[in-house]
């Protein structure tokens, strides 16, 4: 089981990147922030200082055709920021 499935490369995260060292990654729903740390530490060969995490819910989707309505759920997910030490970065395009 992969903790982290995909790093978050927005504008948003790019300008925190570039301000303030930190770095956003989807991951796993039942990872705790322990599992993380170690996780991007090992992957990148970098020194973690804080990682933040956040579940963003389920949604429900509706959709109205000629045969009848559709109900359906778009997948729950769990994103983590994580801040790394001074004067350390990772590189997603080389990589």
């Amino acid at each position: 089981m992969s903790i982290i499935k995909r790093p978050v490369l927005t504008e948003k995260m790019v300008d925190q990147t570039d301000k303030f060292n930190r770095y956003g990654f989807i991951v796993d729903l039942n990872a705790d922030k322990q599992q993380i740390k170690r996780a991007v530490e090992q992957m990148y060969n970098v020194e973690v200082v804080k990682v933040r995490t956040m579940i963003y819910p389920a949604k429900k989707k509706v959709k109205y055709t000629k045969k009848g309505i559709f109900r359906s759920k778009e997948g729950a997910y769990k994103k983590a920021i994580v801040e790394l030490k001074e004067g350390q970065s990772i590189d997603f395009y080389n990589q």
